[in-house]
């Protein structure tokens, strides 16, 4: 399967960063084609609701910044993996940015599967983040493959590694 992972901490060595390199790791080790994108590093602006992309647009959005360089990567994943820190309730604004930004396509057209990547130094956190992911999961009609959440004393242990690798065998 071809895996996109967005990555949305800017923190390189951080909790998150872990999750997703260790995801990445296990599914290229399971064969698959993994890409994984820091989208924290990118230049990508929030959706500006003007619809140029369902008019004028046919499908391409109006604003020419780093989005671009994901929209290939969005075209041609099969399972598409969130992977986020939780700093006030939700996905950090970097993972929003390009989450927004998939109305231009309106849909990643060919995920078929979604998985979540949580870290938060906070227990109990996790709510609205897993909300807008179950959200996006059943409006896009993409099958929820699993969520990993790993709060301070869970990160970057065997027991979140063992997770992370369970939800690849799932794939």
């Amino acid at each position: 399967m071809n895996i996109l992972i967005l990555q949305g901490s800017s923190r390189a060595n951080g909790n998150t960063s872990w999750m997703a390199e260790e995801f990445s790791k296990a599914a290229e080790a399971a064969g698959h084609k993994v890409t994984l994108v820091n989208v924290a590093h990118k230049k990508i602006a929030g959706c500006l609701a003007c619809e140029y992309c369902h008019g004028k647009g046919n499908g391409a959005c109006v604003q020419k910044d780093d989005m671009q360089e994901l929209y290939p990567l969005l075209a041609e994943a099969e399972v598409l993996v969130i992977a986020s820190p939780v700093y006030y309730f939700t996905l950090s604004a970097q993972i929003q940015a390009p989450i927004q930004r998939m109305y231009a396509p309106f849909k990643p057209a060919k995920v078929k599967k979604m998985v979540l990547l949580l870290s938060s130094n906070s227990p109990n956190v996790y709510d609205g983040a897993i909300g807008q992911y179950k959200g996006m999961c059943t409006f896009f009609k993409f099958e929820d493959a699993g969520i990993v959440t790993a709060k301070a004393d869970e990160q970057k242990t065997e027991a979140t590694r063992e997770k992370i690798l369970e939800l690849v065998k799932k794939l």
